[in-house]
């Protein structure tokens, strides 16, 4: 009996250790602090940044313990979108493209005000390829979602996740 009850504890403790939501921050980070991202680059639908700034908040708002701050949180993000870029990929037989590649970058620069070891200034991009018959028209509000929640994702876990 003391067994079984020596093992729950384990196990029960065990649970503060392993966290499926990824974020693994330091027990005095309480609040962080996300600015709007801004438009350094052409093209794009008209509120990406909005839309990507949004979603930087929403993921981490579920991800973590940490509490949206307007200004100097533990925790400070801000950035801008450095590209949107069309480009052909994957070359067929006639030299025309079987594929075009939409490809968005972001620069971001994250700030530790707790540990400026983790600060960093970072380019993080991420695409998704469709058919040279469709138009960037057809698919952009399709894989424009697609690939910012890639972005976002990759952000948290640069950043929250530390893996």
């Amino acid at each position: 009996m003391m067994l079984c009850i020596v093992g729950l504890a384990l196990l029960a403790g065990s649970c503060k250790i392993y966290s499926f939501s990824s974020a693994k921050l330091s027990d005095d980070l309480k609040t962080i602090t996300i600015q709007n991202f801004v438009m350094n680059t052409a093209g794009g639908p008209a509120n990406l940044t909005l839309t990507f700034t949004e979603k930087l908040k929403e993921y981490y708002q579920r991800n973590s313990n940490l509490k949206l701050k307007p200004v100097d949180g533990d925790l400070y993000l801000e950035g801008s979108i450095v590209g949107y870029e069309l480009t052909p990929v994957g070359a067929t037989a006639s030299d025309k493209a079987a594929q075009n590649r939409l490809t968005i970058r972001v620069e971001v620069r994250f700030v530790n005000t707790k540990n400026e070891d983790e600060s960093f200034e970072k380019e993080f991009s991420f695409y998704q390829d469709f058919s040279q018959e469709q138009t960037l028209t057809q698919v952009e509000s399709a894989l424009v979602p697609k690939i910012l929640d890639q972005l976002v994702l990759n952000i948290f876990n640069d950043t929250a996740a530390q893996w």
